[in-house]
């Protein structure tokens, strides 16, 4: 997996307001730091049959060194629904990955009060249209989508070298201040305290809950990791690395048996069952075989080559001749190769022609390259229109950070200690890991490879949830996966909900 392909996935900020009228639009008193505006509007939804008054705030940050010297300035977008009464309603700090990218993805796709109206296999709808989203987790927690600097309409300051945070530690630092100044302002330090993070935004996640509590003592209640990357040699299919080959090996299947592709012993069967197939495969004969390099005998090596094929829907000459290896981006330009096809990284299911038919490797992913144009239109058009932010700014949907420094090299970089450690230190820390089956970019065995080697004592293993879904890397643009990851989020979420909304948020799970 290159580093190019996971970073797919100015002036301060100042917000021109338009007249309004008292129901549409209250501003906040002066803003605290010169430079920082907020807008606030007030919206009502149905979500689950409940009835959802809530208050939308669009505003930005200005974060400060220990100087005391502006640094960046961090923009955001929090929903908060009203209530009535005294008790915290969790709180969810929300973000995508890259690194590069901007929160919009979970923002419009998932979690927010409106979304991108997709067709039911996660394609966009012409004209692009904006909808109520009835799958948003406001009704069980109220939402901060925040833009780590360089992506939206976050931007280090004049006189700060935007590259300065482009690495793991600076991008942590600066997201956690971020936190703890929304924290203190809008007084939720009793709240319950989530993060959700996207793809590299599962690193920045466990990374960020560490550095809470380290610089901090922000206890964090609970991490949902979508589409998880936290050990990067799972991914990594440099020379000398065989785990990726390995790991990625049961998405091959998946994505060939959604594309009728396997041998005819294993397509008939269910998803489910060609997975086991694939797995165990991996575990008991394609490992080991791995593990034996040059020592395979031509018997031994032809066998393994024709179960390979069987299992990926490639030519077994193929395979023989790239010993046995198979890397991700060979497997999405082989299945379809004499139909000049490409398979979608981000999501197997889709498929689209290749500008280069000849070359390994995508021009464009066909899972992906639809969706941007939707989500870039739709996200602007509902800034101004329902949001009332009148600014002519670029909103950054993705922006290239590279080379982003990890702090060690790329291959090595590993937050599962990270994480183990936020485990054992606090014991009520829960874990909600969603992966699709179909993701080519961040596979779901390598998380559940990952997962399985956290060595923690069982209580403490008993705090992760992990739910496996029929889609891609944003398995929520497939409907049926969307209210599914929407009901499995409820119930991870519901001993931190009052009392009083558990009776609704129950019939919501039901449904």
């Amino acid at each position: 997996m290159s580093i190019t392909l996971l970073s797919l996935i100015f002036g301060v900020l100042q917000l021109a307001i338009l007249p309004l009228s008292a129901e549409e639009l209250s501003l906040k008193d002066a803003p605290i730091v010169s430079g920082e505006e907020a807008v606030e509007t007030s919206h009502q939804m149905m979500i689950a049959g409940q009835s959802i008054d809530y208050k939308a705030t669009v505003g930005n940050i200005i974060l400060k060194n220990d100087q005391d010297k502006p640094q960046a300035n961090l923009f955001y977008i929090s929903y908060i629904k009203e209530t009535q009464g005294n008790e915290p309603r969790p709180i969810s700090f929300c973000f995508n990955g890259g690194p590069g990218s901007s929160s919009v993805w979970l923002h419009m796709g998932l979690l927010g009060p409106k979304r991108v109206l997709l067709n039911e296999t996660g394609v966009p709808i012409i004209p692009y249209q904006l909808v109520d989203n009835d799958f948003s987790l406001l009704d069980v927690s109220d939402l901060v989508f925040i833009d780590p600097v360089s992506t939206g309409f976050s931007h280090a300051l004049p006189l700060q070298d935007e590259k300065h945070f482009h690495s793991t530690t600076e991008d942590v630092k600066s997201v956690a201040e971020f936190i703890r100044l929304y924290l203190t302002r809008n007084n939720r330090w009793n709240s319950p305290k989530f993060i959700i993070g996207e793809s590299y935004g599962t690193t920045r996640a466990v990374s960020l809950a560490d550095a809470l509590h380290e610089q901090y003592f922000v206890t964090i209640d609970g991490l949902v990791l979508i589409s998880a990357v936290l050990n990067f040699a799972t991914l990594d299919f440099g020379i000398g690395n065989d785990l990726p080959y390995a790991l990625y090996l049961p998405t091959y299947t998946a994505t060939a048996w959604y594309h009728n592709k396997l041998s005819n012993a294993q397509q008939q069967g269910s998803l489910q069952e060609a997975l086991k197939i694939a797995t165990d495969f991996v575990t008991k004969e394609y490992t080991p075989a791995l593990f034996k390099g040059q020592l395979l005998s031509k018997e031994e090596r032809d066998e393994i080559a024709n179960k390979l094929a069987n299992l990926t829907g490639m030519k077994q000459e193929f395979i023989a001749k790239n010993n046995l290896r198979i890397d991700n981006d060979q497997f999405v330009k082989q299945l379809f190769f004499a139909q000049g096809l490409a398979v979608g990284i981000f999501d197997g299911r889709f498929k689209g022609y290749s500008e280069d038919g000849v070359t390994e490797g995508l021009d464009f992913d066909p899972g992906t390259s639809a969706l941007f144009g939707s989500f870039t239109a739709t996200l602007n058009y509902y800034l101004r229109n329902h949001l009332k932010v009148m600014k002519d700014n670029h909103y950054k949907i993705l922006t290239n950070v590279q080379p982003w420094n990890y702090g060690m090299a790329y291959r090595a970089f590993n937050v599962m200690p990270t994480l183990r450690s936020s485990m054992i230190r606090n014991p009520h820390l829960k874990v909600f890991v969603g992966s699709g089956y179909y993701d080519l970019n961040t596979p779901y065995f390598a998380t559940a490879y990952t997962f399985n080697h956290l060595w923690l004592e069982q209580s403490l293993q008993d705090n992760i949830t992990m739910k496996w879904y029929e889609a891609g890397h944003m398995m929520y643009i497939h409907q049926p996966s969307l209210k599914q990851l929407k009901s499995d989020l409820v119930s991870f979420y519901l001993p931190y909900t009052k009392s009083v909304e558990k009776t609704a948020v129950h019939a919501a799970v039901a449904r």
